[in-house]
């Protein structure tokens, strides 16, 4: 080893040749190395729309999305329950964890809404996952 370093304290343009060569394929590797500021994620979002005819929104809010939320929330792998309450309708949109199974996370959720349906006013027309 010591032969090395005597090499190149004798030999000095062979050892500023040779750190050029690393710099220069260092910057080609660099170059050339793929890199995505963005990769490609599909988050798993499952969507719950329930229609209740003639219902101002705060009913829909109290009466159809506070309890469809409560029972959603329980569901595995959730990451984040966002929900709109308008007049006639309730709209509810699940975020599960990335790499989350879609049809899994939807047949969760599916089962959840139709655990608490009985509870929902009679009105409304059938939640749809």
């Amino acid at each position: 080893m010591n032969s090395f370093f005597e090499l190149c304290v004798r030999r000095p343009v062979m050892t500023i040749m040779m750190s050029a060569a690393l710099v220069v394929f260092g910057i080609l590797g660099l170059l050339r190395l793929p890199v995505r500021e963005l990769p490609d994620v599909d988050p798993t979002i499952v969507n719950v729309l329930t229609v209740y005819p003639g219902a101002s929104a705060e009913i829909v809010e109290t009466e159809v999305t506070e309890r469809l939320e409560d029972a959603i929330s329980s569901a595995e792998n959730l990451k984040q329950i966002v929900s709109e309450s308008r007049e006639d309708a309730s709209a509810i949109t699940v975020e599960f964890v990335a790499g989350t199974d879609q049809n899994i996370a939807a047949q969760d959720v599916r089962d959840r809404v139709a655990r608490v349906r009985g509870e929902l006013p009679e009105d409304i027309e059938e939640p749809v996952v």
